[in-house]
């Protein structure tokens, strides 16, 4: 295995094992729920937005170690952002995980440790599981799951 490769893996398991903004936010102005009936991962999203920003952000819920690490690497990319970057953010994200290319100018190198699962397409969907429900969210869509299937 490649030092990059183990170090990618490390982070992925450190954010498993200690995620980051796991916790419900009880003032949260938007929250959108989601699930990969594949792979069971289910969680959900809770944004505070204030003066255009994104003042705290946080999930909690359940699922394999990409989708949680995801969800944790999400939310500290994302706080402070406006809606708008974070939607950039999000389309740069799905490309990457995808293999759609494009420029990826919009991503923080931190999510680079994600590029690998483009290998793995039942993977894709546990990495972009978080990030749909940020999108549905951010559009104050979140009446219904959203769902990688």
């Amino acid at each position: 295995m490649s030092s990059a490769s183990e170090l990618y893996q490390s982070i992925i398991l450190d954010h498993n094992r200690s995620p980051r903004n796991f916790r419900e936010i009880k003032d949260a102005s938007r929250s959108a729920e989601g699930y990969n009936p594949l792979c069971g991962d289910q969680l959900r999203v809770w944004l505070k937005v204030e003066d255009d920003k994104i003042a705290d952000v946080s999930f909690q819920g359940s699922g394999c170690a990409i989708s949680k690490a995801s969800a944790s690497l999400m939310t500290t990319v994302v706080k402070g952002k406006t809606p708008a970057e974070a939607a950039r953010i999000f389309e740069s994200f799905h490309r990457m995980v995808t293999g759609q290319g494009g420029p990826a100018d919009d991503l923080p190198a931190k999510l680079a440790v994600f590029a690998g699962v483009r290998e793995f397409p039942a993977r894709v969907k546990c990495a972009s599981l978080a990030w749909h429900a940020l999108r549905n969210a951010l559009e104050q869509a979140g009446t219904d799951p959203v769902s990688t299937e």
